[in-house]
């Protein structure tokens, strides 16, 4: 299905929690001189206006990001504030970056990047701004069936689809188990909604029982607005790189106190 827009969510609590852990990921990865790949499978148009009529619609950003950057809740240091006001000194204040140019903040010259994007909407503008990628107009699993193993072998996978098919959830643990036996050196992220029906639970059991020693990440929000199901954000890694367990109990910590 096609009618999933970002937009209308973009820098919610669930992007902060996201892409705080994503950027920390990356940062580790760039810190060494070794040249790394960065992949995704559902990279959206990359960049999103906070003053945007779908952005102001739901009112989602101003609980999430805005408010964030309002309270403090991560130090100016932090990867992602880092990222963000480096993107928005180039881009415009009112700007929130979605992962791909989160990621192309930590890209240096050598590293490379593929990102998949089916939405024919979504993909035409993330064409206006993801010059440092290559491109895929295909499904977003049959890319990193194809390009894994990478090249560069190092490097991380952001699986973060709509999860507009229920069945999603089922295929998800089939298609990773499939990619790692490929590249079992790459970092792979998986991001999931957590509503009130639970139903990413049989997911990740799965996930679970396949991958045991994955990082989990789990923090819990209220509904952005009344009927809204999502109350939560889920991170689970495979390969979690040196210092990624610890920021994330970091920012469960925030969310208890803060969310």
């Amino acid at each position: 299905m096609l009618s999933y827009q970002h937009a209308y969510h973009a820098g919610n609590l669930a992007d902060l929690h996201k892409h705080a852990l994503l950027a920390t990921a990356l940062d580790y990865l760039a810190r060494k001189d070794k040249p790394f790949t960065y992949l995704e499978t559902h990279a959206g148009r990359g960049l999103y206006g906070l003053r945007s009529e779908e952005a102001l619609k739901t009112g989602e950003a101003a609980a999430g990001i805005i408010r964030a950057q309002a309270e403090a809740w991560l130090p100016d240091d932090h990867p992602l504030m880092r990222a963000l006001t480096a993107i928005r000194s180039s881009r415009g204040p009112d700007v929130y970056p979605g992962s791909p140019l989160i990621a192309a903040h930590f890209l240096r010259f050598e590293d490379r990047a593929h990102l998949a994007e089916l939405h024919p909407a979504e993909h035409d503008a993330l064409r206006q701004v993801a010059g440092f990628a290559t491109l895929h107009a295909r499904d977003g699993f049959q890319m990193a069936q194809a390009v894994c193993p990478p090249l560069p072998r190092r490097g991380m996978l952001l699986i973060d689809p709509s999860y507009e098919v229920k069945a999603d959830y089922d295929v998800i643990p089939r298609q990773i188990a499939h990619i790692s036996r490929k590249w079992n050196v790459g970092i792979i992220a998986l991001w999931y909604p957590i509503l009130t029906d639970h139903r990413h639970l049989a997911m990740t059991a799965a996930l679970a029982t396949q991958f045991p020693d994955a990082l989990f990440s789990e923090v819990r929000f209220p509904p952005a607005r009344s009927g809204h199901s999502m109350i939560g954000s889920g991170m689970w890694v495979l390969n979690p790189p040196w210092g990624l367990a610890e920021e994330a109990g970091r920012i469960e910590a925030i969310f208890r106190r803060r969310a």
